[in-house]
């Protein structure tokens, strides 16, 4: 008997490293190889194949950044091979820790039929499982030379990130293209010794379960012939039956296994590669469905399917087919995993709208929970949402990355800013890639929360980001973890029986209120300006074009142009995924989503314009067509009236200026600052005396690690306040005082426009950037003269308040938060809103004075990481902001959107009424559309803005069948309210079908 742990676990451990998995395949020959390099875009499989092929030698150099070689493998299997199982190795020169990360094939044969991708980890293409010896071998590959750009940390800036930069030099030699014998005795002992290591190491030291293990161990390596593997191999697998036959306890933690494969839509490679990525993916995990009678794979993410469909028709009938027989699971409801706190409201209904309308034509099945396990933190306003869509449950384990606070629940009721809940797991095994090592297994017991209440939890096994999915040894492993000592039970399980039994289990569960925070990569608010820049306008003109095209199809019988908006949106969403709107993908990423953007506010921006010509017809007639609809009746297409408010003066002061209405009166410094902002309806100066707002901070901004995902909060040890000016002057324009003040700094200039309007409570910066830094974060700062409590910031269909004091971990943690369209400080008779038209992120400070508590609030500009995009947002940004002064809830609402859905002037014959309009303070429309069967009926969602209780009215203004409620995405819905009247609860969203 053997009595020497550490010897026995360093003996196992070398043989099966350097002898057992050397013996997985047993006898080896050449495949003859010819290669074409392709110099431009991918091209389909069809023209693959047939392409002209020239000698290849094997260790030779291959790939370019971003290029595609198609490699023809020919062979034939060597007689003496005859009822051996065969495989074709394949070895482009990968990197085995860099899996998702680097080169990639689809091995297709030689009928054009895909069958399964070749990556780190998954090495092999099948050809026999019996031979017959001697027969011909023709297989294709189509390999993707992807650039590592995620090395080992420090992540170096590199122009490898965009087509346009990246060199042409070969960056992979292919090592290994062959015919092998796979020895399946070999490969099971390896599973076999890879699991019970991994258990041992994580049973006490003297537990007597582990003590067995090892002696197992140590009697199956003596029975093992380290030069006859493959003939002794079943021996040494003999003497660990009785260890591996073990059953688990009763009480052991269960662990309901889902194949996943988590594929980033953009990020470290560009769009057009991802739609490779998945066609990879998919095929390996159909073949493995094939080969496993137990596992289930689940995909999320419509658009990702809906790319299968368009460019590999092939692997999507096997998808379909897998899919009809339950094996391959549509998850979360969404048309790509977004982020989930940058989109405005109507973003993440039609996120779930497009998801679920694909899922079920498609595939027949609606997706009952929210699949999200990537993004950077989650809105408090997504309980509400995922409720009225119909979803029932959420998974993510993002939170498990928080740099300070340990979240305290993994199976909770997770609590939205109007009350709503959804049951909510994260994994305790903290990741969405799991290999199901011991380690990792065991983590999932010992860190499960709920495990006084409760027993099972989440695992999503497989490679992700084209690392292949789940791979034969991960469901080798779980074959022998399903019922084994000392270990948790491992048992592939749909997602929604988890959560079905797990509901069940857990009568009495914890509720978690407000956002899930995310204490890590906050820079994503600011990141790639021109990105959310664009989103937002996109947001903005695909709203107004469905509002003015239903309105022109009601009143004028205007075709409303389904197809085209159903375009829009889905380019917009899809650039909604949480590594593209966070703005931490390559450059080439971001210069196409510019592009794309820029597009959808075009195409949208013209569908409006038809409309708006279609409803007033041909004239000269001055009309205006607001958008808004904050505060009742909108008078759509009606001719501005005149002026009355008394002008604007303009005075100098001290070298600055004074800017004035009836409203307020505000003083800007010599330097370009706001000194002083007087509410007159009040008296209040909004800024402390002796303290300026409006003032540019520029901050040193190099965090740890994760350059365009983090800032760290050192960042704020450092800071460079602008108030150097070039140029100050003023002018009074069509009734408006402008004072614009230049300035320049380091490597960049800013030339800033300070307006004020007759009648105005709101001043108005818009500030034109020409930004050349690195590693640098600008600040635009407004000391308040308010004594907040809370910072109360707009999400979708509401707002959120955060306290402005650090008392606790979590308060501290927060130290850079979101905005949608604003942000607000109150005391409860006088606040200041900052609004803006595409900022994401603020900080927030609070300092005590002799004249009273002072509310700092910061506004996020821009940043300049090196990592991804070594050139982050170097170029021109124009950022417009405001400052309203002795603001509420709803002035700041109605400032935000003003900002950013302001009235359009045209010309025509006629004013136009609004098809709906509501009463009551605070009801917010947030959306008017056609329906999206195409049925012509109306759709109309509506938000309680203020988070109080409030009642009010539907107004329509045409013939009508009658109004019901309808889901979020347009489902009937059980014991809908009905008719005009509305009665809503804080921050309640109704989405209301209005019948033609």
């Amino acid at each position: 008997m053997h009595d020497d742990t550490n010897l026995t676990v360093g003996r196992a451990t070398r043989v099966l490293n350097e002898r057992v998995s050397a013996a997985i395949y047993s006898s080896a020959v050449p495949l003859s190889v010819s290669a074409h390099a392709l110099a431009g875009k991918p091209i389909t499989p069809e023209v693959g194949l047939a392409l002209e092929f020239t000698p290849f030698e094997v260790d030779s150099a291959w790939g370019p950044a971003w290029g595609t070689t198609w490699f023809k493998l020919t062979g034939s299997v060597p007689a003496e091979w005859a009822g051996r199982r065969v495989e074709a190795r394949v070895d482009l020169g990968f990197d085995t820790n860099m899996t998702g990360f680097q080169c990639e094939a689809l091995a297709y044969r030689a009928d054009g039929t895909p069958v399964k991708s070749i990556n780190p980890r998954n090495q092999w293409i099948p050809i026999a499982d019996a031979a017959e010896g001697g027969e011909p071998i023709e297989l294709y590959l189509e390999a993707a030379s992807n650039p590592v750009l995620l090395d080992y940390h420090p992540f170096l800036p590199t122009q490898e990130g965009d087509i346009e930069t990246s060199s042409p030099k070969p960056l992979y030699r292919a090592r290994r293209m062959e015919l092998a014998v796979f020895e399946p005795e070999v490969f099971e002992l390896s599973l076999d010794l890879e699991v019970l290591l991994g258990l041992q190491a994580e049973l006490p030291a003297s537990e007597p379960r582990r003590m067995r293990i090892l002696q197992a161990l140590d009697n199956a390596l003596d029975s093992l012939d380290l030069q006859r593997i493959v003939e002794t191999a079943s021996e040494a697998r003999a003497q660990l039956r009785d260890v591996l036959d073990s059953p688990a306890e009763a009480s052991s933690h269960r662990i309901a296994a889902i194949g996943h494969a988590h594929i980033d839509s953009a990020w470290l490679w560009p769009l057009r590669e991802t739609i490779r990525k998945v066609a990879r993916t998919a095929s390996s995990m159909t073949e493995l469905i094939d080969r496993d009678p137990d596992f289930l794979y689940g995909m999320s993410s419509a658009q990702q399917y809906e790319w299968i469909k368009q460019h590999r028709p092939e692997v999507y009938a096997r998808v379909k087919d897998a899919v009809e027989h339950g094996r391959f699971l549509p998850l979360g409801g969404m048309w790509v995993e977004s982020d989930t706190v940058m989109p405005t409201g109507e973003s993440l209904a039609r996120q779930f709208a497009y998801g679920q309308r694909f899922f079920e034509r498609e595939f027949g099945v609606r997706s009952k929970g929210v699949w999200l396990p990537d993004s950077f933190g989650y809105s408090p306003a997504l309980p509400q949402l995922m409720r009225r869509a119909g979803f029932e449950w959420f998974f993510t384990q993002k939170i498990s990355w928080n740099q300070r606070n340990v979240f305290p629940h993994h199976s909770f009721l997770w609590e939205g800013i109007d009350g709503s809940r959804v049951f909510t797991h994260f994994p305790p095994m903290d990741t969405y890639s799991s290999e199901l090592s011991g380690a990792e297994v065991a983590k999932s017991s010992r860190q499960f929360r709920e495990n006084r209440v409760a027993s099972r939890s989440i695992a999503p096994v497989g490679w992700g980001d084209g690392g292949g999915g789940t791979t034969r040894e991960m469901t080798g492993k779980a074959r022998r973890l399903a019922n084994l000592e000392g270990s948790a039970r491992v048992a592939w399980q749909h997602p929604d029986d988890f959560f079905d039994e797990a509901r069940a289990e857990l009568t009495d569960p914890a509720v978690w209120v407000g956002e899930l925070y995310l204490e890590l990569h906050r820079g994503t608010l600011t990141s790639q300006h021109a990105t959310k820049a664009g989103n937002r306008r996109a947001e903005q003109a695909l709203i107004e074009a469905e509002l003015w095209a239903a309105t022109a199809a009601v009143r004028e019988g205007f075709a409303y142009p389904y197809d085209e908006i159903d375009r829009l949106w889905k380019l917009l969403l899809l650039h909604q995924f949480h590594d593209i709107l966070p703005g931490t993908s390559i450059a080439w990423v971001h210069r196409e989503a510019a592009a794309a953007l820029a597009g959808v506010v075009s195409d949208a921006q013209a569908i409006a314009a038809d409309a708006r010509r279609t409803l007033v017809g041909e004239g000269n007639r001055e009309l205006v067509f607001s958008p808004s609809s904050v505060a009742g009746p909108v008078p759509l297409g009606a001719a501005p009236a005149a002026a009355s408010a008394p002008a604007v003066s303009l005075t100098e002061r001290d070298g600055g200026f004074v800017l004035a209405n009836e409203q307020v009166s505000i003083v800007v410094s010599r330097e370009g600052l706001i000194t002083s902002a007087i509410d007159a309806a009040t008296g209040r100066d909004a800024i402390p005396q002796g303290m300026a707002a409006n003032l540019l901070q520029l901050h040193q901004d190099f965090p740890n690690m994760w350059d365009a995902w983090d800032i760290d909060r050192f960042y704020r040890n450092r800071v460079d306040d602008l108030r150097g000016v070039e140029s100050l002057s003023a002018t009074v324009t069509d009734g408006v005082a402008h004072v614009t003040v230049e300035r320049t700094f380091s490597q960049s200039s800013v030339r800033q426009t300070i307006s004020l309007a007759p009648g105005a409570k709101t001043v108005v910066l818009r500030s034109e950037i020409d930004w050349h830094e690195t590693e640098k974060l600008l600040k635009l700062a407004f000391p308040l003269h308010v004594h907040a409590a809370h910072t109360e910031a707009e999400t979708q269909f509401g707002f959120h308040a955060r306290p402005t004091h650090v008392n606790t971990s979590w308060e501290a943690a927060k130290f850079e938060t979101s905005m949608h369209r604003f942000v607000l400080v109150r005391e409860p008779d006088f606040g200041v809103a900052l609004v803006n038209d595409s900022v994401y992120g603020y900080d927030t400070a609070r300092d005590s004075t002799d004249a009273g508590v002072t509310t700092t609030v910061r506004l996020s500009l821009l940043r300049a990481p090196r990592f991804p995009d070594p050139e982050t947002d170097h170029g021109t940004h124009v950022i417009t902001t405001g400052l309203v002064i002795g603001a509420d809830p709803q002035s700041a609402t109605a400032a935000g959107i003003e900002m950013n859905a302001p009235a359009t002037a045209v010309t025509g014959a006629h004013e136009v009424q609004p098809v709906v309009s509501v009463t009551g303070d605070g009801i917010v429309i947030s959306s008017v559309k056609l329906a999206d069967d195409r049925s012509g009926d109306v759709i109309v969602r509506v938000y309680e803005s203020l988070g109080r209780r409030v009642s009010g009215r539907l107004d329509v203004g045409f013939e009508n069948g009658g109004i019901r409620e309808v889901s979020l995405i347009e489902d009937d819905v059980d014991d809908a309210r009905t008719g005009e009247d509305l009665s809503l609860t804080p921050f309640e969203v109704r989405t209301l079908r209005i019948t033609r």
